[in-house]
């Protein structure tokens, strides 16, 4: 699991110039949901990076999808993403 959490941070920042970023793995406050998998995770990104905050929160929020597309068509089922100054 760290394996991949290093992966995501990676991708995140050969697109994106981060300060620092810290995944928090809430997977376990969802067992027993109706459509919970052991094999995708639930996800809160906890970004600080100058960059993000300078544009408005949506789009910065989109370009983190963007670039965790493809995670999150596999390996993440809910991302929650808080852009911290």
């Amino acid at each position: 699991m760290k394996n991949y959490f290093d992966e995501i941070c990676k991708k995140l920042k050969k697109e994106i110039i981060i300060e620092d970023i810290l995944i928090v793995d809430n997977s376990h406050k969802h067992r027993g949901h109706k459509f919970f998998s052991s094999e995708k995770f639930h996800l809160h990104l906890k970004i600080r990076s100058l960059y993000l905050n300078s544009l408005p929160r949506i789009n910065a929020q989109k370009l983190v999808m963007k670039i965790l597309r493809d995670d999150l068509e596999t390996k993440i089922h809910a991302l929650e993403i808080s852009i911290e100054k």
